[in-house]
């Protein structure tokens, strides 16, 4: 029987790493919660955060059965993971490993480019997780392209303007190291939507990485294969429930933007303070 999944977000960017997982996993069942009640968790204390992540975890597994937890969040991913894998007794798998994993496999230099949020950039996640594959990492954060994303401006010409601003910048930064960057990892679940203005800005041979896509092929691994009989015949059986903590009419409207599908009907849970 194929397991059924568990998705946690602070609130819906990490649609775009289920969206990776349900074309990988046709088969599965997938419980999504955003903790949208409580976003952003960027402005959180670390005990904070990992305490509001223990709690979405413990729901999806105890509640919803999930007996594999993706967790789709950066911040989560690089502040909680331990807090979440001491929390519930099923495999935990985070978007940072994945994403530098992936760069470790598609660069030749060593050099590596992130871009992510603040809170993300603030962890250093990527810069240690890239270091423990050996990668010398240079991480940026870019503020403005989540709400122009939240705002559906993903092909608009000032989210392209902004793009380029901060590329530019990055790549300024990293000649001023002596670096030289064949990577770029989106280190935030928005950006993939993102993506071709990305592609379009960054130097001729430099990779994209999209940790969404990482981890979703990570999962998979993981998993062996148990949620992918069938193939993509066998997509429409996807099975998909959405949960979030507020902010439910904007989750359904935003949803299918990072899905690339309806959400269908979100169900409003208290998860408590």
């Amino acid at each position: 029987m194929p397991p059924t999944i568990g998705v946690f977000d602070s609130g819906f960017g990490g649609l775009t790493v289920l969206r990776s997982l349900i074309e990988r996993l046709p088969r599965a069942r997938f419980a999504f919660l955003g903790d949208t009640a409580r976003l952003p968790y960027g402005s959180k204390s670390r005990r904070t955060i990992a305490r509001y992540a223990a709690q979405s975890a413990r729901f999806l597994v105890h509640e919803q059965g999930a007996d594999f937890l993706v967790i789709a969040c950066n911040t989560a991913s690089a502040l909680a993971l331990d807090a979440i894998k001491e929390a519930v007794p099923v495999p935990v798998l985070g978007v940072i490993e994945p994403g530098a994993a992936a760069a470790r496999a598609a660069s030749r230099t060593g050099d590596v480019l992130v871009i992510a949020t603040e809170a993300t950039v603030h962890s250093q996640a990527y810069t240690a997780a890239c270091s423990a594959h050996g990668l010398r990492a240079l991480e940026k954060a870019c503020p403005l392209l989540v709400p122009l994303v939240e705002e559906g401006w993903i092909d608009h010409p000032v989210t392209e303007e902004v793009i380029d601003i901060y590329l530019n910048e990055l790549r300024s930064q990293a000649a001023g190291a002596g670096m030289n960057p064949d990577t770029l990892v989106l280190g935030c679940t928005h950006y993939p939507l993102l993506r071709p203005f990305i592609e379009r800005s960054v130097r001729p041979g430099v990779n994209v990485i999209d940790s969404a896509e990482a981890t979703a092929q990570a999962a998979v691994a993981l998993l062996n294969g148990r949620a992918n009989e069938g193939g993509s015949a066998a997509f429409t059986k996807t099975e998909i429930h959405c949960f979030a903590t507020d902010s439910v009419d904007k989750f359904e409207r935003l949803g299918s933007r990072f899905l690339g599908r309806p959400v269908g009907p979100v169900q409003l849970i208290d998860l408590g303070g």
